[in-house]
């Protein structure tokens, strides 16, 4: 509605959103030295039921043409290495190795940021689903596997206060960022998200109906629900640098409805199944480690080598800094 339509969509390969197998959690991730950002977004993905099982059916290494690097092949072998293998920790080493390929900017053996290593692993994920297919629209693009799990659109409504005419646009998202600095709880940020909010004079808004720079307002919603949810609460001030050390709560269910373009209808319940921490006095130094669910259904504490089994009181009273929310 709205949106353009892709000219062709990947098969929409069967998601499956239940494990297809249930066992107990796999290895934990060798630390060669500030890579723990890295160990903690590969045990969130090896985590999330729909990628894993689409990796572990070989879906994709079965007909990949591409020479060289490929992230899908690189995670098909990594999370089938971790689930499957029966030692208590193994190394990473292919994403390690390959590591200028998913994002140039990452440099082995230097501290780096957990989010930017997960924005740029989908990236590579995502670009290697379009392997030989470059000439696709934008919109045909966005139907890979990345973003039939990972993918929603955002709906942003700006109404001209003058003549109340609205112009509607539409954006894919991989994941979501929050502003949490006025925020005790992710409901409060996500209400706060969707409240209209007149635009700076500065984004002066030209009305097509006034022909004219007027005043404005701007609601952002959420449009299509992703079936995987993304949140990063951002943890550093972007006005000073410093970390943000307060916690925020998050629920175990989140309800994206009120938070929908049709806020009407029936709820549209996710599940919390991972989250990251980062452990630490500043944003540029410090620590990350992971909680997850496993396919068995119980939660670990996933901290480099060790994976520890905990409970869901644990999982909630952390101060989060990325949350993973299935439908």
């Amino acid at each position: 509605e709205g949106m353009a339509l892709p000219q062709r969509i990947f098969p929409p390969e069967k998601i499956c959103m239940d494990w297809q197998q249930r066992q107990r959690p796999g290895a934990g991730l060798c630390n060669l030295g500030s890579t723990c950002y890295i160990n903690v977004i590969l045990q969130c993905l090896t985590y999330t039921p729909p990628l894993a099982n689409y990796l572990l059916s070989y879906e994709h290494s079965q007909s990949c043409q591409q020479q060289g690097f490929c992230m899908m092949c690189t995670m098909e072998a990594h999370v089938r290495k971790v689930l499957c293998s029966s030692a208590s920790a193994i190394l990473p080493g292919a994403v390690l190795r390959d590591l200028k390929f998913i994002g140039e900017e990452f440099e082995y053996g230097r501290q780096e940021n957990a989010y930017e290593f997960l924005r740029c692993t989908l990236g590579a994920m995502h670009r290697a689903c379009l392997s030989g297919r470059r000439d696709l629209d934008v919109s045909s693009q966005e139907t890979t596997i990345v973003h039939q799990i990972f993918g929603g659109f955002m709906k942003s409504s700006v109404t001209c206060l003058s003549c109340q005419a609205v112009v509607d646009s539409y954006k894919a998202f991989l994941d979501v960022s929050l502003d949490i600095r006025a925020a005790s709880s992710l409901t409060t940020v996500l209400e706060d998200c969707v409240t209209p909010k007149e635009l700076d004079q500065k984004e002066c808004f030209r009305c097509s109906k006034c022909k004219k720079k007027t005043a404005a307002s701007q609601k952002v919603t959420v449009h299509r629900a992703p079936r995987v949810l993304m949140l990063c609460l951002e943890r550093a001030d972007q006005w000073t640098g410093t970390k943000i050390s307060k916690f925020v709560e998050y629920p175990e269910y989140l309800d994206l409805r009120p938070y929908m373009s049709d806020p009407a209808g029936e709820p549209l319940l996710c599940s919390l199944y991972a989250i990251v921490v980062h452990s630490g006095d500043t944003c540029l130094e410090g620590h990350f480690f992971c909680y997850a669910k496993a396919s068995n259904g119980l939660w670990y504490k996933m901290d480099d080598e060790s994976v520890d089994d905990c409970d869901i009181h644990t999982v909630l009273g952390q101060q989060a800094y990325l949350l993973f929310y299935a439908r």
